[in-house]
């Protein structure tokens, strides 16, 4: 196979995002399968036709049945709305087609457990959308913990604050209806750091947690991209179904201890996308919104000058970073998913599996039940009831 030829379900936010991976990719790393932006899929027709010639793709369709049953794809690619996509996986596992799909997978484990047999079953290539594992100072924080220069890992401590919804005249966007999402800053934040806490220090055995619903009602959306949406203050009202805000303590099965926040409602905190490990022979930090740098700490630096430093992760001894600029020359948020699609494409051609797959979602999405039931029941979940 020299091309992937793919058809994407969505085109706002993470449809852009995604076109900008596809069409990037053989530019910087031009051993990677080429991705042929076959069909763009949507259910707004003249919408759809504008973004296909913006964003690049050959045709559109309106009807994701006849996007999968074309035997000119290789490869589905689903980022429309939570609610859409166990049906889609689904019927393209059945097809026969790969699968690349947004997080969470899906609406509940139940369904996320299915759309994993599904896949396995069909034999295809899955691949679960968590993006921010593809950054060159997130990888560098992966090597510094399994190499063990950090020691034994002690404590994880996560954050994912953000600020778009704090207005209570806000429109009711599909992001904060239930049904469509599934949950809110929990499932939509949370899971991400849900995802880096097992990619960077395991899997979590237990959690407990708290949530809250600032906001009960908001008018009715009249329009709404990514997130962004249009209204009238005078609109009629509907109800929010989802959390504004989650917090949850967790251990992990190697005993370390575990902190997780996840807010909409932190004013001033546009994406704040943290993290911290702290272990026995060092600690580090990382803050998405300076994307490029790990702030590193050595106990076996002299006293005099103990602390923490700042690295900046565009030298070639960083992972991906030899295929963009010279040292000292960042990158952004689109080159996760850059990175992103070139293990989707190297695992294809390779016969493997990517990583994160299927598996990883359910496993996000089992602490991500095991947290709401922590809420209901008021006690600790182990992850084994789920």
């Amino acid at each position: 196979m020299k091309q992937l030829r793919i058809g994407m379900i969505g085109y706002k936010f993470m449809g852009k995002a995604h076109s900008n991976a596809y069409r990037s990719l053989p530019m910087f790393f031009p051993k990677a399968l080429k991705p042929e932006m076959s069909v763009i899929c949507g259910r707004n027709a003249e919408a759809l036709a504008e973004a296909g010639t913006q964003l690049g793709w050959s045709d559109c369709v309106t009807d994701w049945k006849d996007l999968i049953a074309r035997e000119d794809i290789d490869l589905i690619d689903i980022n429309a709305p939570s609610n859409a996509h166990k049906e889609i996986a689904l019927a393209a596992a059945k097809a026969g087609k790969h699968i690349f799909c947004e997080k969470p997978l899906a609406l509940t484990l139940a369904d996320s457990r299915e759309m994993l047999q599904a896949a396995e079953d069909a034999g295809v290539t899955h691949m679960v959308g968590f993006n921010y594992r593809f950054s060159p100072a997130v990888r560098l924080a992966k090597k510094l913990v399994e190499s063990g220069r950090l020691g034994k890992i002690y404590h994880f401590r996560a954050w994912f604050l953000q600020d778009w919804i704090i207005d209570p005249e806000f429109p009711l966007v599909w992001r904060l209806q239930k049904e469509i999402a599934g949950s809110g800053s929990h499932g939509d934040l949370g899971a991400h750091l849900i995802d880096l806490a097992h990619f960077l220090v395991g899997d979590v055995k237990e959690v407990i947690g708290m949530s809250e619903t600032f906001i009960k009602e908001r008018p009715l959306a009249a329009e709404m991209t990514g997130l962004s949406a249009k209204g009238d203050k005078d609109a009629p009202k509907g109800k929010v179904t989802v959390d504004d805000a989650t917090l949850f303590l967790a251990r992990f099965d190697n005993g370390a201890l575990g902190s997780f926040e996840a807010t909409r409602f932190a004013a001033g905190h546009r994406s704040t996308n943290s993290f911290e490990i702290n272990g026995s022979l060092g600690s580090v930090k990382f803050d998405f919104e300076r994307m490029n740098e790990l702030e590193v700490y050595l106990t076996s630096d002299t006293e005099d000058v103990q602390g923490f430093r700042r690295v900046l992760a565009t030298d070639p001894a960083h992972e991906y970073a030899e295929a963009w600029w010279p040292p000292g020359h960042t990158i952004g948020f689109e080159h996760t998913f850059i990175h992103e699609m070139l293990e989707l494409s190297n695992a294809i051609e390779e016969g493997r599996q990517p990583v994160p797959n299927f598996h990883d979602g359910v496993k996000c999405q089992a602490v991500l039940e095991a947290v709401e039931r922590s809420i209901e029941q008021r006690r600790w979940v182990d992850i084994s009831e789920m």
